[in-house]
């Protein structure tokens, strides 16, 4: 935000400066130490992130505090069961990217108005049980805790609307999807998976389902469980999948039709997967922007002619496509299709992959479009259907040197 702007909308949020208090904002000021304010009576809001605050302590009565931001506070290793004490009308807590931040006090209870808590990236290991205890809690964020060995008696938020537990050391088992199914306003999930016998407990239970917008499967290695099949998911809106086992990913046909697949699901990242062949499933999400197919040794097509037993035409929303060291893919399609979002085609490391889904009409604004490439070997070899596709394509590609990484999604 241009410094303008921002005192611009302080000036406003303090009632045009005639309460300067009410909104204390100090991001970015290499702070140690909660700042001394004159009347903390009258703070209302405030932001204290990206500091060097190591510890948080008692302040006086500050009851009418609502929101409180101290994420990136790399330092911070305390925060005083007092300072809690003091902010009993607290409704937002954002503690995100505290690294070094081990514990909560059990005293977090005393929060009673808390509604939105933010712990991802701390090391905290575990969750006080006065966490429990917040019954108006309806946003919970614990991604990214490496250290977090358990979320056990989360069934205790009654008013829970929304729990985001992706790429933590604690993943989803058994018993967390039990504890789930008793949160009767839970609304929206994102969940990390490493067995394959919870993701079909997840998906056979309806209620978890309809709330699923974000999951992470890694390491699914069961080999009793080769196929995953997804059933139809509204919610869905990303998927990310990690060095895992199986062989096929399909969607249920009892769920799908070609209107009620995965409508919203606008992200596919899939990566190690050395048993899949194809991902013809992605017929039934027609609007994905972004899909990346990262080391997977064994895939043959994105798109599979044999499978395709559906007339959808795919990618007609798909801005960004990455393709990197797939030894066997030959085709991502079998024949040229619209493109009239694409933007960028990324491609390493895929040598058999000698023919593009392009002719002279794929891509509307081609102008703004890119063919990204580092092995000049493979550009060589680019097959076309015609001279008029090639002359319109050819001035787009784009190369990159040794030197260019393919970014893996964390």
């Amino acid at each position: 935000m241009h410094d303008v702007v921002r005192e611009m909308a302080l000036w406003i949020a303090s009632d045009l400066g005639k309460d300067k208090e009410k909104c204390i904002v100090q991001a970015r000021g290499g702070l140690c130490e909660i700042p001394r304010i004159k009347n903390w009576s009258a703070v209302v809001r405030m932001s204290l992130m990206e500091n060097e605050i190591e510890m948080v302590s008692g302040i006086p009565e500050c009851s009418k505090l609502t929101t409180l931001f101290l994420q990136k506070n790399d330092s911070l290793i305390h925060i005083s069961p007092d300072f809690l004490r003091c902010i009993p009308m607290l409704a937002v807590l954002d503690l995100a990217g505290n690294s070094s931040l081990r514990t909560l006090p059990e005293q977090i209870s005393e929060l009673v108005s808390l509604r939105y808590l933010d712990l991802s990236w701390t090391c905290i290991r575990r969750l006080p049980l006065g966490l429990l205890e917040l019954k108006k809690l309806i946003h919970l964020r614990l991604d990214y805790m490496k250290r977090l060995k358990s979320v056990s008696g989360i069934s205790n938020l009654l008013s829970l609307r929304k729990l985001q537990l992706l790429q933590s050391k604690m993943s989803l088992d058994m018993s967390l999807v039990e504890e789930l199914q008793l949160l009767e306003h839970l609304q929206v999930l994102n969940i990390s998976i490493k067995s394959s016998l919870v993701v079909e407990k997840l998906l056979y239970a309806p209620r978890l389902v309809k709330c699923l917008q974000v999951v992470v499967l890694r390491e699914l290695e069961e080999e009793s469980h080769r196929v995953l099949a997804f059933p139809g998911m509204d919610s869905l809106r990303k998927v990310i999948i990690r060095k895992c086992e199986m062989w096929e990913i399909k969607a249920e046909r009892k769920t799908l039709s070609l209107t009620q697949g995965f409508p919203n699901l606008s992200s596919v990242h899939i990566s190690s997967c050395n048993g899949l062949k194809d991902l013809t499933w992605l017929l039934f999400a027609p609007n994905i922007t972004s899909l990346e197919v990262l080391e997977s040794g064994l895939l043959e097509a994105i798109i599979s002619q044999e499978k395709a037993t559906s007339v959808a035409i795919p990618f007609q929303k798909l801005e960004s496509l990455r393709l990197h060291n797939l030894a066997t893919l030959k085709n991502i399609y079998w024949g040229p299709l619209p493109f009239p979002c694409l933007k960028t085609i990324h491609i390493t490391e895929c040598p058999e992959l000698r023919k593009l889904p392009l002719d002279s009409k794929s891509v509307s604004r081609v102008e703004e479009f890119a063919i990204k490439y580092k092995e000049e070997d493979w550009f060589e070899r680019v097959e076309w259907d015609d001279e008029g596709t090639k002359l319109r394509f050819l001035p787009f590609f784009k190369f990159f040197g040794p030197e260019w990484q393919v970014t893996y999604v964390r």
